[in-house]
């Protein structure tokens, strides 16, 4: 009998594309260092472009920059890195005394330091996930590095005129004087591989979005130190220190930051009180929970989405500083993190909430409010397998230095993300009945106490359904998607903590038993965006306003199961 393989198709290519990818970067993890333009680096680089994420845009186009692309990284790396020959990726290890100037990235909280012209130290302390994230963007920025580097310098070996007048220009910008931008754009543009018009657009969104340098700086940077690579020896590498080898994976940072959470309880008589865990960012709820009293009669809102609209412009800082100022009278107290994890918690006493001046969307049992006096602490959102450390540190029992051990008093444990959707569009909601890991074999079924229906009339659309845990959002394609999509696991959205935090959960109730097995359970995510469509990525832009009303219904809901 005959047996006929199937060939491999794209969904599995790039599935293998993405295991190789991991497996390469831990080996370079291991060895301590490597060259991306090497042996080793080239492995990375091949493998990412057979993969041609969709958050990369024309990553696979020999001749065309990648603008979003290059856009969404930088705003993720720190600001000057273009310029470094060698970057050292850290943990924490004494930088933060030190005289060297803190550099945060713009949309990834990590700390940086510049030690000299040509070093730059990236601190990472959020596991495995935070490695890979960062290679991956490395990575892609050596690739356009090179298209640079092919339009700068023609086949005899000699500089263009483009890349010369870029030259002046950077020279004039250096000096703090002024240049013609149209014949930058020209100049540019020709260097990309893009239109006139492209560059000039992508120009003013680096300018208008981007805490780092102007994308003069940036392509004369890329493309200057990879043309003297390429001429001399002075060869771009990344190191991994000693220390942060040591510590990967010893929950070093989560242990530090559970502690701290747990001895605030535990010095405040709240550790013994119905504990109400939920993971969000560092706004809605608490705007959820005090904004109407603030604001409802001064600026004439009376529903929460229309106050949270207010309050997501940057124009109103004072009634930002209004909302906090009145929270922190009436319950909210702000645990800022020093352990490195770069997770800030709050934690607020429900018996000092106003309770006759909370908005009536908020559904209140106050017999049972009263009687059982619960407590929300709200963590901001981990990243990626970091979800696993901190909760699982969070949920065991907090030791005390007589060696006794005290349970936490959890009774709900929520999490509202944000997450890619595979069949709407931004500001949909997505209620999860499963995580599926991806690249492994782990499921996890939840009993989600957050339903569909629970969001029914609200005029938002709303999905239900698996939802897949990848091991990171910039190395999704189409193909891997629409498999997801497509098969039996009919997958509605993408995200990246959801089995993380399962995992503990599971873990505490099941087999250390450090909390109850009762505890509700519930997630919710609203789309930050679609990576089935081009348009529609994280690299097409932020969000914005049409994420505020999802986010809030779901923070609504969330606090009405706990208080009902």
């Amino acid at each position: 009998m005959t047996i006929t393989i199937k060939p491999r198709t794209k969904a599995q290519e790039s599935r293998a594309a993405i295991e190789r990818l991991y497996i390469i970067m831990r080996h370079l993890f291991i060895r301590g260092s490597y060259k991306p333009m090497g042996v080793s680096g080239s492995s990375i680089i091949k493998s990412l472009l057979t993969l041609n994420p969709e958050i990369y845009g024309s990553i696979a186009d020999e001749e065309k920059v990648e603008i979003d692309g290059l856009l969404y990284v930088i705003d993720r790396l720190p600001q000057g890195i273009e310029e470094c020959r060698q970057i050292n990726l850290i943990s924490r290890e004494g930088y933060e005394h030190s005289n060297f100037k803190v550099i945060i990235p713009a949309k990834r909280r990590r700390n940086c330091y510049r030690v000299d012209r040509e070093q730059i130290f990236i601190e990472l302390t959020r596991g495995r996930s935070d490695i890979y994230d960062i290679l991956t963007h490395l990575t892609f920025i050596y690739i356009e590095a090179e298209k640079i580097k092919r339009h700068a310098i023609d086949y005899k070996g000699r500089k263009t005129l483009a890349w010369k007048k870029l030259e002046e220009i950077i020279a004039l910008e250096d000096q703090e004087q002024e240049h013609s931008q149209e014949q930058g754009f020209a100049h540019l543009s020709v260097l990309m591989g893009r239109t006139y018009e492209e560059t000039a657009l992508g120009y003013r969104k680096f300018e208008k979005q981007s805490g780092a340098n102007s994308l003069f700086h940036i392509v004369y940077w890329l493309g200057r130190l990879a043309i003297e690579e390429a001429s001399t020896d002075q060869a771009r590498e990344i190191t991994f220190s000693a220390t942060l080898r040591e510590r990967i994976g010893h929950h070093t940072y989560g242990e530090l930051w559970a502690n701290k959470i747990k001895k605030y309880l535990y010095e405040n008589q709240l550790l013994d009180r119905p504990l109400h865990i939920i993971s969000a960012n560092m706004h809605s709820f608490v705007n959820s929970i005090y904004a109407f009293s603030v604001l409802s009669d001064s600026k004439k809102r009376e529903h929460i989405g229309q106050l949270a609209e207010l309050l997501s412009d940057r124009k109103n800082v004072k009634s930002q500083l209004d909302v906090i100022q009145f929270a922190q009278q009436h319950g909210l107290a702000e645990i800022e993190d020093t352990s490195g994890t770069n997770i800030t918690v709050q934690i607020i006493d429900t018996v000092k909430f106003p309770i006759g001046q909370l908005s009536p969307e908020l559904v209140i049992d106050h017999h049972k409010l009263e009687r059982e006096k619960p407590v929300l602490l709200i963590m901001d959102y981990a990243f990626g397998e970091q979800a696993y450390e901190t909760m699982d540190e969070l949920l065991k029992r907090f030791e005390l230095e007589d060696g006794t051990a005290i349970p936490i008093n959890v009774h709900s444990i929520s999490v509202m993300g944000k997450a890619g959707i595979l069949g709407g569009s931004k500001g949909d909601i997505m209620v999860p009945t499963a995580h599926v890991f991806e690249g492994t074999a782990d499921n996890y079924p939840i009993e989600n106490d957050l339903k569909k229906a629970d969001f029914a009339d609200l005029g938002i659309n709303v999905v239900e359904g698996t939802m897949v845990s990848v091991l990171g959002t910039s190395l999704q394609n189409v193909d891997v998607l629409e498999y997801f999509l497509k098969s039996s696991w009919k997958a509605i959205g993408l995200e990246m903590e959801g089995a993380h935090y399962q995992k503990a959960i599971q873990s505490a109730s099941k087999i250390r038993r450090s909390i109850s097995s009762d505890v509700k359970l519930r997630y919710a995510y609203y789309a930050s965006d679609n990576p089935l469509l081009s348009n529609n990525t994280l690299a097409s832009g932020s969000l914005g306003l049409e994420g505020v009303k999802s986010t809030y219904a779901i923070s609504i809901k969330i606090l009405n199961k706990i208080f009902a």
